[in-house]
């Protein structure tokens, strides 16, 4: 026992915790770890387990009792706790039910669309699976919006057999393995998991005479081409939902949706902050010095910006308006243009001449940035 967590760590939760705060913690830990909503995560599995036992003991008071007494070693059998008989570990799917509400209809099947523990199988028409495709755009496309069309591969019902499986459309008998309900129960040391059929993957039944084609599946691959609608103003990571375009569904369910997540390229001028744009732009020493206008570039047309005389590095100039369109609105972000002072690498003999005596005709005078520093400096050393 001595590998096992404290039951109060796992459910994450004090040790004088109320009924009511031990339900609220097993509720949302059991819905992060369900294996329905992990498959295949053996990692997540055990947690589910872990957090079911915790809450299993905690939630009953002599249970709790014990285990407050003599901790794991309570339910070993050496300790005269609850271990054997009427008092071991229920199965946590059960625990999830009397939580949830099980039945069919509580929140189990909100989040996961099946019937809690419940060993059952569906026999009407099921809804096909969403597919999600990447698509990577410029930032021109994502603020003036675009048509895309995308290439991708979904499932769709066999043309061979109509979705059926069976090469004569009616070749099924029911699934020895599962006995025609589509779940089996596997034991797990002190567990008991339920889970789809293997056999039959939870339908239930098992074709006799599987299509060529499809193999008993039902379902084909088909290549498939949808036009996407960009929005102006969308962002990195946002989702676009194309209405039964995923995968078909089976015994004439409708089709999933496919989902289409933006991923906008980094530009290599502009930087989006929201529906504002920030650029560096470079500007020469006389140009700052002397003042004049530049011009800028922008997602529209081009802009110019008046440049005061004596512009210092880092100088920031906003144009309004002129940033990101308000994805559904017909507002518009700004632009901040940084200023950066270029400085020449290279001087010609009569350029570095000129320049020194430029630098000596300024004397001792200093700019007013200059200023500042120094009187910051004297304060400092002071």
């Amino acid at each position: 026992m001595a590998d096992k967590r404290d039951y109060y760590e796992v459910l994450g939760v004090s040790r004088d915790a109320t009924p009511d705060d031990l339900k609220k913690a097993y509720r949302k830990l059991a819905v992060k770890y369900h294996p329905d909503k992990n498959p295949g995560d053996k990692a997540a599995e055990e947690k589910f387990k872990e957090v079911s036992e915790a809450y299993d003991v905690l939630n009953d008071a002599d249970k709790r009792a014990a285990y407050d007494r003599y901790g794991h070693a309570a339910f070993s059998g050496g300790m005269g706790g609850p271990a054997g008989g009427g008092g071991g570990f229920h199965n946590p799917f059960d625990i999830f039910n009397e939580v949830f509400g099980g039945g069919g209809g509580g929140i189990f099947d909100t989040f996961f669309g099946g019937g809690g523990g419940r060993a059952r199988r569906s026999d009407g028409p099921q809804r096909g699976a969403d597919l999600r495709y990447g698509l990577e755009i410029t930032l021109e496309e994502a603020a003036h919006g675009a048509q895309r069309e995308i290439d991708y591969e979904r499932q769709v019902s066999c043309k061979s057999c109509r979705g059926s499986g069976s090469t004569s459309g009616s070749g099924k008998k029911s699934c020895r393995t599962c006995g025609g309900v589509g779940q089996v129960i596997m034991s797990r040391g002190i567990f008991q998991v339920q889970q789809a059929c293997p056999d039959c993957h939870g339908a239930g039944e098992t074709v006799t005479d599987p299509c060529r084609d499809c193999r008993g599946t039902g379902m084909a691959k088909e290549s498939a081409r949808v036009r996407i609608n960009i929005p102006p103003g969308i962002e990195d990571g946002s989702r676009l939902r194309s209405s039964g375009n995923g995968n078909a569904g089976t015994k004439n369910g409708p089709a999933g949706d496919l989902y289409v997540v933006i991923q906008v390229k980094q530009h290599e001028i502009f930087e989006r902050e929201g529906d504002d744009l920030h650029c560096q732009m470079p500007l020469s020493f006389t140009a700052a010095a002397l003042g004049g206008e530049i011009t800028v570039p922008t997602m529209g047309a081009k802009a110019t910006v008046k440049v005061p005389a004596g512009t210092q590095n880092g100088t920031t100039f906003r144009l309004r308006g002129k940033g990101m369109k308000t994805l559904g609105s017909e507002h518009h972000g700004d632009l901040y243009v940084h200023v950066q002072i270029a400085v020449p690498t290279k001087l010609s003999a009569e350029q570095r001449s000129k320049l020194e005596d430029y630098a000596k005709s300024l004397g001792e005078t200093t700019s007013p940035m200059e200023e500042s520093f120094l009187e910051k400096a004297k304060k400092f050393f002071r």
